[in-house]
């Protein structure tokens, strides 16, 4: 008998707490863990799967899980991570799905690359990367991707996408657009050996004046960005929390003035677009006095007025209801809508 892992394992009536960050309690009709990603045409063809509705899991940091999922929850379980090309000026990285995103930041740098340095610390895989096309002081993934390879549910074919075609914007692409069609299996970078620092960001400089670096290389920006979230954002094993729960929104810039004549002190930076700008969502839900909230175990952090947490036993739709209870605060204050960033599985915002 073969002490082998097998490729995939299906087990029914599953709990979803330990796969969701928020620590919330929910079940899945069925998990199914796939350690082998080419069999994903095989397993989605087993007819207990190919009946039922399919939600794929990374680490469950972007999702806000308001009640039990019915079908299948799909997690991919391959965790590799290998160099597929070295060039004079830059390394192409391939990296499986249910590779730890932050995992693969440090890897980089202890391979000396550069690139994601400030992406350090954003919880979830290398797999849920794209859809969300993460981003951080400054920086966005969409910048290094050179290919998402998925599995396309609607042509039933293997795809290689390049960024043009994963239409990536802020915090958002075609993955997030189109949630049913594409399962991401894997994402190849082009990471850059020397790469211009991006040290402009809010806090970082300062931080780095504190750590008594003087001449800083991309590890020490790193390490700079993990101290920052360390200390504004709460640890979802010890409290319950999917980072950020709202969106900076963005506007165009005759909107922007109009705000800013009523609050001038109002945090504004730059967008994808001269014509737009991003205002900052946690300083408008702060001065409408959220931070800090907590209403049975659902609450505000009170480090950082964009996070939500659970304290304990909120559930999904305890949470949920909180959420739309800041978002009409600050549209009522501001005459700005703002929006979450996780993904909402059993309700609609």
């Amino acid at each position: 008998m073969s002490d082998a892992m097998p490729a995939w394992t299906l087990t029914e009536n599953a709990s979803l707490k330990a796969l969701n960050t928020f620590h919330v309690e929910a079940s899945a009709a069925q998990l199914l863990e796939l350690h082998d990603p080419s069999l994903l045409p095989d397993v989605l063809a087993l007819p207990q799967v190919a009946d039922a509705p399919l939600l794929v899991l990374g680490s469950g940091s972007n999702v806000l899980l308001a009640g039990n999922v019915d079908g299948t929850v799909l997690v991919f379980a391959n965790r590799s991570i290998e160099i597929l090309e070295h060039r004079a000026d830059h390394t192409v990285v391939r990296a499986g799905a249910g590779v730890s995103w932050h995992g693969l930041v440090m890897w980089s740098l202890q391979n000396g690359l550069s690139g994601l340095e400030n992406l350090a610390l954003i919880p979830g895989t290398a797999g849920a990367s794209p859809i969300q096309n993460i981003g951080a002081y400054g920086v966005q993934v969409d910048e290094f991707i050179q290919t998402v390879e998925a599995w396309d549910r609607e042509t039933a074919a293997w795809v290689r996408l390049d960024p043009e075609a994963c239409q990536f914007g802020y915090r958002d692409s075609v993955f997030k657009q189109m949630p049913e069609r594409y399962l991401i299996t894997a994402i190849e970078l082009r990471l850059p050996l020397l790469h211009a620092l991006r040290l402009g960001y809010a806090g970082i400089t300062e931080e780095m004046q504190a750590m008594g670096v003087e001449l800083p290389v991309a590890a020490d920006v790193a390490n700079a960005v993990i101290n920052i979230r360390r200390r504004k954002l709460p640890d979802p094993d010890v409290l319950g929390n999917a980072g950020s729960f709202f969106k900076n929104p963005v506007l165009p810039l005759e909107q922007v003035e109009v705000v800013l004549q009523h609050f001038p002190d109002l945090p504004v930076y730059p967008a994808d677009q001269d014509t737009r700008r991003k205002l900052s969502a946690a300083w408008m839900i702060e001065a409408c006095g959220w931070k800090g909230y907590r209403e049975g175990d659902a609450g505000v952090s009170p480090h950082h007025a964009l996070v939500l947490v659970n304290h304990g036993t909120a559930t999904g739709e305890q949470l949920l209801a909180l959420a739309r209870q800041i978002s009409a605060s600050v549209l009522e204050k501001f005459g700005v809508p703002i929006e979450p960033e996780p993904r909402l599985i059993g309700a609609q915002w």
